[in-house]
């Protein structure tokens, strides 16, 4: 008898434990499911200013959720959604997104444009790839196929002194870039990428 009433326990236990990785789980689903109303069903965003997220790595979101939510990382809006998520909710939405196919929402732009943007982008290689879809660490988001407007308004940013950016690099080459219009060029540039 005292076996069956251990094993009894042993399976609610793991009875419990599963039930709490499901609800874990569930909350999770729900939380993604507010994020969707900006960055599009399954992180594939649809408007221009408004990033894709979904297939970034799981790291690089987690960074950036935790920069808005302590105020290290400039944002209109996103810090205020963060401050009453737990570091755990951040987390399990950045596997969640992460575990995502990255789709390249590809945009046109005309040839003129693109060797513009090409020979603007040439310090960006180094950590993104020649196209954007080859970042050379976790930490580094792929923009091949991200918005243009979205890529330009992020690179304004870290242009702007002032603004709340916290990754020094990106700083640096961006205010080498030449003028606004490189900005702009190398934007869609990266936004023209397919892979």
């Amino acid at each position: 008898m005292k076996r069956y009433t251990l094993l009894a326990g042993f399976v609610l236990a793991a009875l419990g434990a599963a039930w709490a990785a499901h609800a874990a789980d569930a909350k999770i689903e729900a939380l993604a499911r507010s994020c969707n109303s900006c960055h599009g069903l399954n992180g594939v965003s649809v408007g221009a200013s408004m990033p894709s997220i979904g297939g970034l790595s799981e790291s690089y979101l987690y960074n950036v959720m935790l920069q808005w939510k302590h105020g290290e990382r400039y944002s209109a809006t996103m810090g205020r959604h963060f401050k009453g998520y737990s570091d755990e909710e951040l987390a399990g939405l950045a596997k969640h997104f992460s575990a995502l196919p990255w789709v390249p929402v590809v945009q046109s732009a005309d040839a003129r444009v693109l060797a513009h943007g090409k020979e603007a982008t040439e310090r960006c290689e180094t950590c993104h790839g020649a196209t954007g879809g080859q970042p050379d660490d976790k930490d580094t988001p792929m923009l091949n196929g991200q918005w243009a407007k979205y890529l330009e308004l992020e690179l304004m940013k870290y242009r702007t002194e002032g603004v709340d950016m916290p990754h020094k690099k990106m700083r640096k080459n961006a205010q080498k870039m030449g003028e606004d219009a490189d900005v702009a060029a190398a934007a869609k540039y990266y936004a023209a990428q397919p892979k």
